[in-house]
C-alpha cells in the first residue's frame, strides 16, 4: 500500500451558509476515520485549504467524492504525491479556522496576510498547514 498526500483549494458557493462547515467536518471525520483518512482542513468562510493523507486508493476515492460535493467550487489540485509517513496522524480531520493566530503564519507563506490558497503553491500550502499544526490550537 502507497501512502499519498494530496492538498485542494476550494471556495465555498455563495449560498452555502458557514454552518455548513460543522456538517462537512462531520462528514469528514466520519469517513476519513472508517477509511484510515488523515489530515487538515483550514477555511476562511470563503476558501477552503486541505490536506488529506492516506492509502493512494482511499484518498482518490475521496477526492472524487470531493469534486462532486456542492459545498466546495473552484477545486483545484495545488499537490499530490507519494509519502513515506503521515504528517497529520492525531486527526481524521483536523480543522484551523481563520483568526488573529494565523495572519502571520498566511503571511510567512504566501503573499498577504489574507488567507487565499488560490495564491499558493502546492508546497508552499502544504508548509503553512505544518506551521499552523504547531503553532495554532486546533478544533477537534
Amino acid at each position: 500500500m502507497y501512502l499519498v498526500r494530496l492538498i485542494y483549494a476550494s471556495r465555498k458557493p455563495r449560498d452555502i451558509v458557514d454552518d455548513s462547515i460543522n456538517d462537512i467536518l462531520v462528514s469528514a471525520r466520519k469517513h476519513n476515520s472508517a477509511n484510515s483518512i488523515t489530515g487538515l482542513l483550514c477555511f476562511n468562510r470563503k476558501y477552503f485549504l486541505q490536506c488529506i493523507e492516506g492509502s493512494r486508493k482511499k484518498v482518490n476515492e475521496t477526492y472524487q467524492r470531493i469534486l462532486k460535493d456542492e459545498r466546495h467550487e473552484d477545486i483545484i489540485m495545488l499537490d499530490y504525491c507519494e509519502i513515506i509517513k503521515r504528517e497529520f496522524t492525531d486527526w481524521s480531520m483536523g480543522y484551523i479556522p481563520d483568526s488573529s493566530l494565523t495572519h502571520d503564519i498566511n503571511l510567512k507563506f504566501s503573499g498577504s496576510s489574507e488567507f487565499d490558497p488560490f495564491e499558493m503553491s502546492g508546497e508552499s500550502a502544504h508548509q503553512m498547514m505544518l506551521e499552523l499544526k504547531e503553532q495554532v490550537p486546533v478544533v477537534d
